[in-house]
């Protein structure tokens, strides 16, 4: 078991054979797009201090280099001949042109895509209009057409216990193929999976093999 979002976790989904690998974006004080979910360090690093007010260099000292750059990331997704693909969750705007940019110096354009935050998907789909998008959506009633028209995602981004068939269906229905998250049980990926969903988020990756590799 790695920690999320370190280049060890990233290695491993991949390794095991993960078709997606889903990282959080956070930017330094100097402006490095970097791994971590959080706003602080102090979950998982044990240091209650916003990254925002670290430079790149500081960090990777108050981590020991734990926290890697996006990068760096990159570089791990593309170092592996694999064709997994790397999902990146961006919480506001001001991260956009940032990973971006990332993105496009590591020419790994084709295979990475993003979901998030509405202002930050608008924001890439402003920036990279071809970009692949997954809106992320975290209430029961379904998204309006015109904001699926205006954002023009290929997802439907989904908590895992708002999925069931007809959602499912009504998105299908549009084009959209629909991913959840994060489904760590059994009985969950069973009825997600019964439910027709296109991709499933998990901590559990050993688990949902094993379901697939038997239903298949």
């Amino acid at each position: 078991m790695h920690r999320e979002n370190t280049l060890p976790s990233v290695r491993s989904a991949l390794l095991k054979g993960a078709d997606v690998v889903e990282v959080d974006i956070r930017l330094t004080a100097d402006g490095v797009p970097v791994l971590l979910h959080d706003a602080t360090l102090e979950r998982l690093w044990g240091h209650p201090v916003p990254v925002t007010s670290l430079t790149r260099e500081e960090l990777v000292e108050t981590t020991g280099g734990g926290v890697p750059a996006f990068a760096d990331a990159l570089a791990e997704l593309l170092r592996h001949d694999v064709p997994a693909r790397m999902l990146v969750d961006l919480t506001e705007p001001a991260q956009v042109a940032a990973a971006v940019a990332a993105v496009r110096d590591a020419g790994a354009a084709d295979r990475v895509y993003y979901c998030g935050a509405l202002a930050a998907m608008r924001e890439v789909r402003a920036l990279e209009p071809s970009a692949e998008v997954a809106m992320t959506w975290k209430t029961s009633s379904r998204p309006a057409d015109a904001l699926l028209d205006g954002l023009a995602p290929r997802w439907l981004n989904l908590r895992f216990g708002l999925a069931d068939p007809a959602t499912v269906a009504w998105a299908h229905d549009r084009g959209l193929l629909v991913a959840v998250w994060t489904a760590d049980w059994q009985r969950s990926m069973s009825r997600l999976i019964a439910a027709g969903v296109d991709s499933i988020t998990t901590n559990r990756l050993d688990t949902l093999l094993r379901l697939v590799a038997h239903r298949s």
